[in-house]
This record gives C-alpha cells, structure tokens and sequence, in this order.
C-alpha cells in the first residue's frame, strides 16, 4: 500500500534533501527513523524533488510502499517524537498507488524572503540584503519569465537534466510584514534556477540591470549572463499541488 508523507523542514543543518555519501540529507535521517518503526521490511522513500544544502521547505512530499495497512496517526506520533526539530511530519494518507511524489506533482511553489532591517530572530530563515530595492522595476522584470521557456541561464553548470525548458506559471513580488517575499510558481525546476532568478531580480532592484535586460538573460542560454545566486538561507519550497484525485 502507498502512503504519502506531508512534511516540513528546516534545511540549515541538512545538505539538502537527497541521501548523499558521508553527509547528512533530510531523506537519511527520516529513512533511518522509519526503518527503525518497520524492521520487518526494507524501507525507501522517494521525495517530490530536491532541494539543495540550507534550503527550508514548509511543504514537502514523499511517498512509500508497505506491505500492509498502516495506523497513520500512532505513525505520526511516534515519528515526530524520534525526528530532530528540524523535521515535523504534519500528514499521513493513503493514496492510489499510480500516485508518485515527483512525477505527479502538477505544480511547485517556492518563496524567498529578504529583511531589509537586519534582525536576529529571523537569521537562518531569511536574507538580510540592506540595499535598496525598487520593486516596481524588480516586478516589471517578472513578466519575462512567465511561460514555457529555456532557463540554461539560470540553471547549475554541469547538471545531469534532459531539458531546461521549465513552464512560469507565477513570479511575483510583495510585501509581508517587515519581509520582501519573491514567490514564483512552475511545473519544474532547475537546480539553482529560484536562487539565480532572485539573485538577477535584485541586481534589477538596485538599479545594476535594466528591466529588459532580463530577457536577454534568458535568451543567451549562458549562466554567465545571469547575477550571482543569492543564499540557500530564504529559500523555501513552500507547496507543491497535485491532481485533485
């Protein structure tokens, strides 16, 4: 039986999400913490996608199979109670098992924030970046990456990926409390792409890039032509959808 767990994450002291040789990954620690709930049988989780090294995640799916039916709620408990701080199982539900974590996500949303008063309480969880920033120029150049495009420009160099065409549904700029907040919503990824993308916005923001600059970023194809990604520290995949069945 497939079961999918709703989780979330603090990824300061993970090196992202995926299991890797001599690091600590959220996927080991919670395959770990299971495998010791289920020592019958070998235990495999696979994840709704990567996140990479200090990068948060306040919604994160992952899927595994079990030979029999399972109490979701005493799993749950006895879960959260073993897991470090840093990871909370907020779900358990049963689900058709043609439903995969990562190829049936229709939708994955990520958002950035940025304090532009430097404050200690939000350390770790959001960029502290004092320059400032005109935001009509940074959500002006947003329109350029709505769409079905080529986003090489912000990809990670030497990445094993079969296309960098990725679909914009949303990119957006507002104001939340004392944060700026980039939220930006696609049916994929690249690795790096958010942290590229913000890092380009900002540099549109403090006057380095003009606004139609942006599209030529795009066009070159050329990780060269974008800015410097900013830090994993305000990154976090904040919801992925799926098909409503």
């Amino acid at each position: 039986m497939r079961y999918f767990f709703e989780i979330s994450y603090r990824g300061t002291s993970f090196y992202g999400w995926q299991r890797q040789k001599g690091q600590i990954s959220v996927q080991e620690v919670i395959e770990t913490e299971i495998q010791k709930l289920f020592r019958s049988e070998k235990i495999e989780i696979v994840g709704c996608g990567r996140t990479d090294t200090g990068v948060h995640a306040k919604q994160y799916f992952f899927h595994t199979d079990f030979s029999n039916e399972i109490d979701t709620n005493n799993i749950q408990f006895k879960l959260n109670r073993m897991l470090p701080s840093s990871i909370s199982v907020q779900h358990i539900f049963s689900v058709n098992e043609e439903l995969h974590a990562r190829f049936s996500a229709k939708t994955r949303t990520y958002r950035y924030y940025i304090n532009q008063v430097k404050d200690p309480f939000l350390a770790g969880l959001s960029t502290y970046f004092p320059n400032e920033l005109n935001l009509v120029q940074m959500e002006n150049a947003c329109r350029y990456l709505m769409g079905t495009q080529d986003f090489t420009s912000f990809a990670k160099v030497h990445t094993d990926v079969k296309t960098h065409i990725c679909t914009i549904k949303k990119a957006t700029w507002y104001r939340e409390n004392d944060q700026l907040v980039f939220e930006i919503s696609a049916d994929r990824f690249l690795r790096n792409m958010v942290r590229s993308i913000v890092g380009t916005l900002l540099d549109v923001g403090i006057g380095k890039l003009e606004v139609d600059e942006v599209k030529n970023i795009i066009a070159a194809k050329n990780r060269a032509a974008a800015s410097k990604s900013v830090s994993a520290e305000g990154l976090f995949l904040w919801k992925i959808d799926y098909p409503s069945e």
